[in-house]
């Protein structure tokens, strides 16, 4: 047993290690079947429901999974005693987030690139970036919390505010920004990720964490079963590119200049609300593994309700629907970054 757990760990070092190239490969593997083999994308999208790809939630769900085996559930009720990494959470995604997405876009699709790209064509852009930023990250979360040895525990309490908050505050914030009044929340779309990414990876990890740990023990669960799932999420994670980027190798090959252009502010916003948040978070002296995943939340999207917003308020080939479509693809390589920043960074938090 000892020596199956060297070799994964020798396994997750070679991931880690060459992290950064499994990405690119992945990316251009993805534009590559996406341009060349558009029938295996085109097969896998029409297997959807309510906007979510269900291939994709087969393979967040993987990525979930391991890091909702290790939450001691009796460690939820110490978690909401904790107010501050919430209130970080919060103010960042709901008081900050929305409104400094709406600047930075405003600011580099109308003003710095007013000669590339038409005042209609970029007020379009604009509305997408507004429904990336007013829509925190439900899913993907999970996975940069596990990468970064976030609590889990502290990381799902997080999650489930920000969702409850998102019932309530989603629609004025962008009916607001956007200075529209029909703003439709596609509560199908929303109820399915959560019910997806949230209870079916909760309760699978609830269950074998008690079936397992009556049965066989707690030091079989930590030292032997838990080790077995060191690899999955970064193989998943890795999968997810390749269909994101087959899914939009068209788009992106038909449209090179536009993406660049989408994707500045919101490459800018991501980094902007990471430093805010992390930064608060060291300021209040949080210890890392609740000081990551409440700046991750903030730094990545929720981006199937954004897309689903901007098909139903704009239209499927509006500017607005790629735009959001830029932000899932830029969100992955960008949050895979900042996992590298937190994990580099550790030893400035408590521990």
């Amino acid at each position: 047993m000892s020596n199956q757990m060297e070799q994964n760990k020798d396994d997750l070092n070679m991931f880690s290690r060459y992290l950064t190239l499994w990405v690119i490969i992945c990316i251009i593997a993805g534009v590559g079947i996406g341009e060349y083999l558009p029938w295996i994308p085109q097969a896998l999208n029409k297997i959807q429901y309510a906007q979510v790809s269900i291939p994709v939630a087969i393979l967040i769900w993987l990525m979930i999974y391991p890091m909702m085996l290790k939450i001691d559930f009796t460690s939820i009720v110490e978690a909401t005693k904790k107010p501050k990494g919430l209130t970080v959470t919060c103010v960042t995604n709901w008081l900050i987030k929305p409104f400094t997405m709406y600047f930075f876009a405003r600011l580099f699709l109308k003003v710095i690139f007013k000669d590339m790209i038409a005042e209609e064509t970029a007020n379009q852009y604009l509305a997408g970036a507004v429904l990336l930023g007013a829509a925190p990250c439900t899913a993907m979360v999970f996975v940069w919390s596990h990468l970064t040895k976030g609590d889990p525990a502290y990381t799902l309490v997080q999650v489930a505010v920000n969702d409850l908050i998102l019932l309530l505050a989603f629609t004025p914030i962008v009916a607001f920004l956007l200075g529209v009044s029909d703003v439709i929340v596609p509560y199908d779309t929303l109820i399915l990720s959560v019910i997806l990414f949230i209870i079916v990876p909760l309760l699978g990890g609830y269950l074998s964490r008690k079936y397992l740990v009556k049965t066989k023990g707690l030091d079989y669960f930590e030292k032997d079963f838990l080790p077995r799932f060191d690899n999955i999420t970064i193989v998943g994670l890795l999968l997810t590119l390749i269909i994101i980027f087959s899914f939009q190798g068209e788009v992106i090959i038909n449209n090179p200049v536009h993406i660049g252009l989408i994707a500045v502010p919101l490459i800018v916003q991501t980094f902007f609300t990471f430093i805010f948040a992390y930064g608060w978070a060291r300021i209040w002296k949080l210890p890392h593994n609740i000081a990551s995943p409440a700046a991750m939340i903030g730094a990545s999207n929720f981006f199937e309700l954004a897309v689903a917003v901007a098909i139903s308020l704009f239209g499927l080939n509006s500017g607005a629907t790629l735009a959001t479509v830029v932000g899932v693809l830029v969100e992955v390589p960008l949050m895979l970054i900042l996992v590298h920043i937190s994990n580099k960074t550790r030893h400035l938090f408590l521990n």
